[in-house]
């Protein structure tokens, strides 16, 4: 082999190499075959892209290149605060199911100097995104985002920085308004919240980890979402599986025609970071909070007074229901609109104004997203029959929703004690016991014991308080003893107790079939 021949090979050799596991050698006779000197590659290099492989796929760069200049990302100085001197548990105690998106600095509630811990929390910042939606300036992002900040700053994509001002905040729905000083801005528009689907395309721009105008893709997953980790009970979540992460929080999530549907707001996550369950606040509900914030500096939501809980197997087998659907009817506040027009512990609320009621977490954004005044025609199910009330809804008070904390005193020793075959050992109350729990003078039987049996199973306890057997209200002893006398063994009846702490709720309890009097 001449000297040129080895150079060549040499050189060959080297170029293969240094291609990693991208290239490989040929066998000579192929080499030779389709060998090509480098001016021949060079001119092989088209300069237009061949047309894609895979078609079909979305393609959302001319979507982001429109958006992308309306999305700010948000920077938040939180002052160093006070907080209760309550003890709580290491945060490695903590289960970690439910993150807001802050970036480093940011102290957890319940973190070290958080909330729920003695001492001072320390100066810190949190990140999160917004977006524009008024060519002067105002912009949305979340309530959690800005709350207790000391100073805010905007950035925009031009990479222009505002000191903004926090028009208002509301943490019911974790949504706040921002103005800065400035016009000719770009802004987004706002979709049909009502359109979303599950299975449409949905992407989301921000700044996880600070890493700004990031954009993530996916789907949305479910609509109407209630989160039972959140605070938010009166937002009918979307969710989707869109990588959201810390610093998204408060950014858009858009549908392909680049229209916000959404504010990315919360992830469900075991690590802190993106396991694909995230929620948006639907932009119909955040456009009304925002318009009630920039006019009256405030958030006005519609109240029935009632609390419900979902319709269990239990509850429904108790009240003879066809179903599990609706809202069961808890408790009603005293003066409450439900109280006026008729509505009842019991009742099972199966539509307002027509859209039907499945889980009793839908109730609290169908009826909070009304405004105080109007009237609401509420379908309801009692004794086997369908009913229709009006109701005129008030304004919802903060903690309205909410039975007062009361602590239980022991049994009277004067009291009338029963026994039935639930195991309950019942006393009439006094007028001080009745007035701790807020009762009028005929209701209600204090549980003095609630022995080994079925109540007891069911959770009752001495200390409680036995509203109603079904829908029949008890106000003594005896009232308590005539309303279980045709409880036979397999009956589920069910008995709403107000407990020792204060929450009201029906409880199903089951007597066993060989069960003894």
């Amino acid at each position: 082999m001449s000297s040129m021949k080895k150079s060549l090979l040499a050189i060959s050799l080297v170029a293969a190499l240094s291609a990693g596991t991208t290239a490989f050698l040929l066998p000579d006779a192929t080499a030779q075959s389709g060998a090509q000197t480098p001016a021949d590659a060079a001119a092989s290099v088209s300069s237009t892209p061949e047309a894609p492989l895979v078609s079909g796929l979305p393609d959302f760069t001319r979507l982001v290149e429109r958006v992308a200049p309306a999305v700010v990302s948000i920077e938040s100085t939180i002052g160093a605060r006070q907080t209760r001197g309550q003890q709580m548990p290491d945060d490695a105690q903590i289960p970690e199911i439910f993150r807001r998106f802050f970036g480093p600095g940011f102290e957890m509630p319940g973190g070290p100097g958080g909330p729920g811990r003695g001492g001072s929390a320390p100066r810190g910042t949190s990140m999160g995104t917004g977006f524009l939606i008024s060519a002067d300036g105002y912009l949305l992002t979340n309530h959690h985002v800005v709350d207790g900040a000391e100073e805010v700053k905007v950035r925009l994509s031009d990479r222009r920085e505002f000191t903004a001002k926090v028009v208002g905040s509301d943490a019911e729905s974790d949504v706040a308004v921002l103005k800065i000083d400035a016009t000719g801005l770009p802004t987004l528009r706002f979709g049909n919240g009502a359109s979303v689907k599950p299975g449409q395309w949905a992407v989301a721009i921000g700044s996880p980890f600070g890493f700004e105008q990031s954009v993530t893709a996916g789907i949305v997953s479910a609509v109407a979402r209630s989160n039972q980790y959140a605070d938010q009970r009166y937002v009918p979540f979307i969710q989707t599986d869109v990588p959201i992460n810390q610093g998204n929080s408060g950014g858009p999530l858009l549908n392909v025609s680049g229209e916000v549907i959404g504010i990315n707001s919360q992830i469900f996550s075991n690590s802190g970071g993106y396991m694909g369950v995230s929620f948006a606040i639907p932009i119909d509900l955040a456009a009304n909070v925002a318009e009630q914030i920039k006019k009256t500096g405030s958030v006005q939501r519609g109240s029935l007074g009632v609390q419900v809980s979902n319709v269990t197997p239990e509850a429904a087998a108790g009240f003879k229901l066809p179903d599990t659907r609706g809202a069961l009817v808890q408790e009603v506040l005293p003066g409450s609109p439900a109280q006026r027009a008729g509505i009842e512990p019991g009742d099972v609320i199966r539509a307002v104004d027509g859209t039907e009621i499945i889980a009793s977490s839908e109730l609290p954004p169908l009826v909070g997203g009304k405004t105080p005044g109007t009237k609401v025609r509420m379908q309801v199910l009692r004794e086997g029959r369908t009913r229709d009330f009006d109701v005129t809804l008030t304004a919802l008070e903060s903690g309205a929703a909410s039975a007062n904390s009361r602590d239980a005193q022991s049994p009277s020793p004067a009291s009338a004690a029963s026994g039935n075959a639930l195991g309950l050992t019942g006393r009439d109350l006094d007028a001080a016991q009745r007035r701790q729990f807020g009762l009028a003078g005929d209701e209600g039987v204090l549980v003095a014991s609630a022995g080994r049996g079925a109540a007891a199973n069911a959770g009752i306890a001495q200390g409680d308080v036995i509203l109603r057997v079904g829908r029949t209200p008890v106000g003594s002893a005896a009232a308590l003893d005539r309303a279980l006398q045709s409880v036979q063994p397999g009956d589920t009846v069910m008995l709403l107790v107000r407990g020792r702490g204060g929450a009201t709720q029906y409880r199903a309890v089951t007597l066993p079939e060989t069960a003894e009097r």
